[in-house]
């Protein structure tokens, strides 16, 4: 038979041994009343007759964070916005409108064809490199009347059997291609390093007459996440742009100086723009989750920006008190040795990437486990919360999460004012 004295239950956020012994600190109790921010959201999701998972824009904390981001690029710096981060056509449209923006990064082809055709004018960067059929599939399908598109599309080549790829692709349509080369700043995902390889591919591109060499990317996210310890953060910064500075240099020397000032040369994200503070290596920087910021892009150099999408969903049940299937016997003792895990709501879907963030306290069960359908939240005793009312979580990420929940809900003065259509799932 096992040895049952060595075994350890987790009950709750509490683990017992079966012997009795304690193995971590008792937790404290987080719930209490909830925040008068989301009970205005609650109370206009109600008077818009919404009753279903949805995802809300605070269109005032949007319309600030772009104000706060434009307040942070030093003069001439241009702004680029990551469409996946932002994925619906009106929500980028009041970016634009409010940045002054007319560059989009695109990271597919639906997105990249969806745009050619909303907004034909605007400037789109590759924000990863695309195999080569899916970019011939942009051209096949491309509507006639917004052919004028592609020619403002620049196309992402991050080695050189890529650029052999999209060289016979430009000779097969007869058409011109911009090319920008990716460069390996640190990341270590592919992309180009000044040398030999790299001189090459600039020299081909300049002696395609179908192909037109846009300039550089190079993306260094890698960089926050990095410890400050024996300034090693510092260090891989100063690595980034030293290789980033080489490759300028390079380029210059086999096209001259005078055609350099009309490249692109793009870098950061979200979690790195702040760090350019002048234009010396980029003269555009891109940037979209810190508009709507979501947890993973809570840190120290986007402090400033504020929490500006939410995901909200009805409870559909509410109980004072937590048994767990098969374990009931159990749910006493988790509940005194962690009271958020006192009382139980079920919600409406679930299984998100987002953190719940009101009603304050409220945690997911890791017994019973996530749930699509009626996700299990557990809280303390201050938990107070009915059928139909709402429960807030804050996204972990925008990019996949925006696309989950139909229309966005756009949340201003205390009502939802506007619906926002999402791309499809495919873009």
């Amino acid at each position: 038979m096992p040895d049952l004295s060595r075994r350890t239950l987790f009950l709750g956020g509490a683990a017992v041994a079966a012997g009795g012994a304690v193995l971590m600190n008792k937790p404290h109790d987080h719930s209490g009343p909830r925040d008068p921010y989301f009970m205005s959201m609650q109370a206009a999701l109600i008077g818009a007759g919404i009753a279903w998972p949805t995802l809300v824009i605070d269109k005032t904390r949007l319309s600030e964070n772009i104000r706060t981001l434009k307040t942070h690029l030093p003069p001439g710096m241009g702004y680029r916005i990551v469409a996946k981060s932002l994925p619906s056509i009106e929500l980028i449209s009041h970016i634009r409108d409010l940045s002054g923006t007319d560059r989009l990064m695109t990271f597919n082809q639906p997105m990249l064809s969806k745009l050619s055709v909303d907004m034909p004018e605007a400037s789109q960067l590759l924000g990863k490199p695309l195999p080569v059929r899916a970019a011939r599939h942009y051209f096949e399908t491309l509507p006639a009347t917004s052919t004028t598109a592609a020619d403002n599309v620049e196309w992402l080549i991050d080695r050189p059997a890529r650029l052999q790829q999209y060289a016979s692709l430009a000779s097969d349509i007869g058409r011109p291609l911009k090319l920008v080369l990716e460069l390996d700043v640190g990341l270590h995902r592919g992309g180009f390093t000044p040398g030999p390889e790299l001189g090459a591919a600039i020299e081909a591109i300049d002696a395609d007459p179908n192909l037109e060499f846009s300039g550089f990317m190079g993306y260094e996210p890698h960089i926050p996440s990095l410890p400050t310890t024996l300034g090693w953060r510092d260090k891989a910064l100063k690595s980034a742009w030293d290789t980033y500075t080489a490759a300028l240099e390079q380029a210059s020397a086999l096209i001259g100086a005078d055609r350099m000032a009309g490249l692109t040369r793009n870098a950061a994200g979200s979690p790195t723009y702040r760090y350019y503070q002048t234009t010396d290596i980029a003269n555009e920087v891109s940037a979209g989750s810190c508009l709507v910021k979501p947890t993973h892009f809570d840190t120290e150099l986007l402090e400033p920006h504020k929490p500006a999408s939410f995901i909200a969903t009805p409870v559909i049940k509410s109980l004072e008190k937590t048994r767990l299937p098969g374990l009931e016997f159990a749910s006493g003792a988790a509940s005194a040795w962690n009271p958020n895990s006192k009382k139980t709501v079920f919600i409406h879907g679930g299984h998100w990437l987002a953190d719940p963030v009101d009603p304050p306290g409220l945690e997911y069960n890791k017994t019973f486990g996530r749930s699509s359908n009626q996700e299990m939240l557990n809280g303390g005793p201050e938990l107070s919360i009915q059928p139909d009312e709402f429960v807030f979580f804050r996204p972990q990420q925008s990019e996949a999460v925006f696309l989950q929940f139909g229309d966005i809900a756009v949340y201003e003065d205390g009502a939802i004012v506007d619906t926002w259509p999402v791309f499809p799932v495919s873009a």
